[in-house]
Order: C-alpha cells, then sequence, then structure tokens
C-alpha cells in the first residue's frame, strides 16, 4: 500500500501532537518544533500531482538557513511522551550547541535527511517551492500578533518522497 492511499488525520497531527521539521545531513543538520503545517496535492494532471507537505519557518531560526541550503527535508511526529523534548527543541537555539543532545531523541538517517529512532511517522519531502511571506499581504490580526516580533515565515512546500512509519 503507497503512503498516498493512507489516512493521516493532518489537522491533529499538527494542531495537537507537534512536530520536528528538520533539514540537513546527519553529519549537519538542525531540526525545530513546529506547530503549523499542511499536507494535499499540488501541479500535476488529475490522479497525478505531486503530494505536498508544507512548512512554515521564520527567517529567524536557524533551522531556516538548512532549509535554504538543503534540497530535503525531513517533518516526524512522535508519541506524546516526547512532548517535553520537543519543547526543548522548540525554545533552544542550535546555533548555541547541540539542543539534541539535551533531548531523548536518537538522529538517524533518512533516505535523504535526518529522521529520529523515536519518531512515530516522519514525511521525507523534496523542496519544490518556497515563498517569504509579505507583510502586507497577511491579516492585519496575524501581524498583529506574530509579527511585531519576528520577521514573516518562510512557506516551504516539499513533494513528499518517502514516508517512514514506526
Amino acid at each position: 500500500m503507497s503512503f498516498q492511499d493512507k489516512s493521516y488525520e493532518v489537522f491533529r497531527l499538527f494542531n495537537d501532537r507537534w512536530a520536528l521539521v528538520t533539514a540537513g545531513t546527519l553529519d549537519d543538520y538542525n531540526t525545530m518544533t513546529i506547530g503549523w503545517g499542511c499536507m494535499g496535492s499540488l501541479w500535476g494532471p488529475p490522479h497525478k500531482t505531486k503530494p505536498v507537505l508544507t512548512v512554515f519557518v521564520s527567517p529567524a531560526r536557524y533551522t531556516h538557513e538548512f532549509l535554504e541550503k538543503n534540497e530535503y527535508f525531513t517533518v516526524s511526529f512522535f508519541p506524546e511522551e516526547y512532548r517535553g523534548d520537543l519543547g526543548v527543541l522548540g525554545s533552544r537555539s542550535g546555533r548555541d550547541g547541540d539542543k539534541v543532545a539535551q533531548t531523548r531523541l536518537t538522529p538517524v538517517a533518512a533516505s535523504h535527511g535526518v529522521d529520529f529512532e523515536q519518531a512515530e511517522l516522519t514525511f521525507v519531502c523534496k523542496k519544490i517551492y518556497d515563498h517569504q511571506f509579505e507583510l502586507e499581504k497577511v491579516p492585519q490580526d496575524v501581524a498583529d500578533w506574530i509579527y511585531t516580533r519576528v520577521p514573516p515565515h518562510t512557506m516551504y512546500i516539499g513533494e513528499i518522497v518517502d514516508v517512514v512509519e514506526r
């Protein structure tokens, strides 16, 4: 059965469970916690569209640099028992040291990029488009809530090329 034939609870995955977005190689990567994401299909004729996953990362985040310079990224979801570890990875910067070492997570090589041994579900994505949000096009309430502290996020759309389920 192909991953395209499976049903994933997208809204629950991102909103309730969070995830890690990771870019780079096992020797040089960074990861961060995300709670925003989209999944769907894009760019192709009927029944042959690309399965895609979209993430949103602030240019202020260290992971943004890795997403910019790498062709692939992964998005990993974990059992609830690792929520504290995701909290660490979402609140500390990889610029300051090995933040993964401060968690119970074990990085492992994915088909293209980095996965984590403890992840239940990981999407491996090939970056096919990116775009930085334009502040003047963001709803005013969102701009007032988020973009007074950080620059507008960059949207990364990745074609899902592999799925790892444990």
